[in-house]
């Protein structure tokens, strides 16, 4: 398959975005949401598929078994703001999905989020990573997924993420926006990817909490094993293989998943530089994160 060039990001609603996230703007804002949808919300590369992938586990498990091994978790949790012209809309994928509750993933600032969700008051899990790893991470998915726009060099890529000029936006205002309309929202439930990677089964109760939902502890045995990062990506459902627009030659989708990986890629003026940037722009939010475990 011939894939066109890659997109130039452009100012959308003061957000930095690609066509692909916006050709479908009217129509995915019109998006009618039923009140027992979930929705999956992160900035990219803060653990969207693998919060996505327990969540499919905790409610799907049983019920269909081949659901796991035959359907790619990108069709089982759909990418409600993704349109390829011609190819497929996200938000079809969601309106054709047969489940319930229906699982949808988004990466829309939280103002860009269709309203139907609110006035439906449907329950949404946000996951917010560390600014350090996250643009480590968007570095080397730019790198492998064609559909992105070009990242250039490690260096020139940072100031642009402190710029706020990826796709999707500002990581800053991103987290920030998120965490202050959580204060005003119960039915958001704002994690970290920190706390999932090191205490996994605290924050899986946490999640059965807010969702209502109390699995045995077998089956939470069984859901925090096949969702292991090593087991995710040797599970080729879960682990963006089947996605043609991702090269695994230049880097593996699912690469470390660790936290600090940072300190592999930052050079120690980079991280000074970061950081006086990044306490100017966090200095009106009380969202704290942590870069190391």
């Amino acid at each position: 398959m011939d894939l066109p060039p890659r997109p130039e990001l452009f100012d959308f609603h003061g957000v930095s975005m690609i066509p692909c996230f916006t050709d479908n703007w009217e129509n995915y804002q019109n998006f009618q949401a039923r009140p027992d949808d979930i929705l999956i919300a992160t900035y990219p590369k803060a653990g969207t598929t693998w919060v996505s992938y327990i969540l499919d586990l905790l409610y799907f498990r049983e019920s269909l078994e081949d659901r796991q091994t035959t359907i790619p978790i990108y069709e089982r949790v759909p990418f409600l703001e993704i349109c390829v012209p011609g190819l497929f809309s996200g938000k079809d994928q969601v309106d054709n999905l047969t489940t319930s509750p229906r699982l949808i993933k988004t990466h829309l600032p939280v103002q860009f989020v269709p309203k139907s969700f609110w006035e439906q008051n449907c329950r949404i899990v946000y996951v917010a990573r560390n600014a350090k790893d996250s643009v480590v991470s968007f570095f080397h998915f730019d790198r492998m997924n064609k559909a992105q726009p070009e990242p250039g060099d490690w260096s020139s890529y940072l100031k642009r993420f402190m710029d706020g000029k990826m796709v999707f936006g500002s990581w800053y205002e991103h987290v920030k926006g998120w965490w202050e309309k959580q204060k005003s929202h119960p039915n958001i439930l704002y994690l970290f990817y920190e706390d999932l990677i090191e205490n996994t089964e605290e924050e899986l109760d946490k999640l059965c909490s807010f969702l209502g939902l109390s699995p045995s502890s077998e089956s939470k045995k069984q859901v925090m094993e096949k969702a292991l990062f090593d087991n995710m990506k040797n599970n080729k459902m879960a682990n963006g293989s089947a996605d043609a627009v991702l090269d695994f030659k230049i880097s593996p989708f699912m690469r470390k998943g660790k936290v600090g990986d940072w300190k592999n890629h930052f050079t120690v003026q980079q991280n000074e530089q970061f950081s006086e940037d990044y306490d100017k722009k966090m200095k009106d939010t009380d969202l704290q994160f942590r870069t190391v475990l």
